[in-house]
């Protein structure tokens, strides 16, 4: 029997908490939903009213890894679900709004990926995102260059960016907007691109095409759409090692010099938001939000 536990009132079936997930670090489920618990406070408002898309990986990352959209078989009725538009018809989505929420969906073992967009205002972004992806054997030392370079053409639009590491292999930058429409959002996003591309043309793509990719940093401007999503501030990723979707500081950034300075564990979160607290914080201040040039 799973063993029972109450979080915030609410029971929750906790299971297999020492099988291990992440087999190059010995990392058990537990001590994955340990993190979760953890970092919780910072994790949880960038969840909120976002309906959510989990990357399972219950058996690990070498194991079945599949994408859940809809609302998962034995939800609980006390976690909170909202009908999501669609283009081939209404689904029902499960937001995270809550510990007991978190940690029930945490012990499906999943990465949270979040739109750019909260249920209520579907479509209408509050979030610009580029995903900066390198194809080896560029790295995310070249992906902080282009970071840099998006950072301040963005301050000339009155745009403050932020940045997290992906958990993968490269860098997401986040920025705070308003009053514009997924589709907006996604044409300046492209726009932008396409300028680093003209810019530092043998470092950025800003296409996917696979064959130009080696030695490039591919600025993905795509997941602006609305049906697209992003891997959520701090969630794990279904990687070798259990790396976190970190937030950054721009020094941070700006003095890399080895990618394994970029490289943050589940072990690495809670000192870093005890040093720094949650630095993607502003995104959540609404009054930070800009409107689109």
């Amino acid at each position: 029997m799973a063993p029972i536990t109450e979080v915030e009132g609410r029971r929750l079936a906790l299971s297999n908490l020492d099988k291990v997930l992440y087999p190059a670090t010995g990392t058990t489920k537990g001590e994955v939903l340990h993190y979760y618990a953890t970092v919780a406070g910072v994790l949880l408002p960038h969840l909120r009213d976002r309906p959510l898309s989990f990357l399972r990986y219950p058996d690990g990352p070498d194991g079945e890894v599949f994408f859940v959209k809809n609302v998962p078989a034995g939800t609980p009725e006390w976690v909170t679900t909202a009908e999501v538009p669609r283009s081939e018809g209404p689904t029902r989505m499960v937001l995270v709004q809550d510990l007991p929420s978190l940690m029930w969906a945490a012990n499906l073992v999943t990465e949270f990926h979040t739109p750019q967009w909260v249920i209520q205002a579907p479509g209408q972004a509050d979030r610009l995102v580029f995903d900066l992806d390198p194809g080896p054997p560029a790295d995310v030392m070249d992906c902080c260059r282009v970071a840099l370079w998006l950072r301040e053409r963005l301050a000339g639009d009155g745009i403050e960016a932020y940045a997290k590491t992906s958990g993968s292999k490269g860098l997401h930058l986040l920025a705070a907007v308003r009053e514009a429409s997924s589709e907006r959002t996604s044409e300046y996003a492209k726009g932008l691109a396409v300028e680093a591309e003209q810019a530092m043309p043998r470092l950025v793509l800003h296409r996917m095409t696979r064959s130009l990719r080696p030695g490039k940093v591919f600025v993905d401007w795509s997941q602006n759409a609305a049906r697209k999503t992003t891997a959520a501030p701090y969630t794990l990723r279904a990687r070798a090692e259990p790396l976190v979707s970190a937030p950054v500081t721009w020094e941070e950034v700006e003095a890399c010099r080895a990618p394994r300075e970029l490289e943050f564990r589940a072990d690495d979160i809670a000192p870093r938001v005890g040093d720094h607290g949650d630095l993607l914080a502003p995104l959540l201040d609404g009054g930070r939000a800009r409107p689109l040039p």
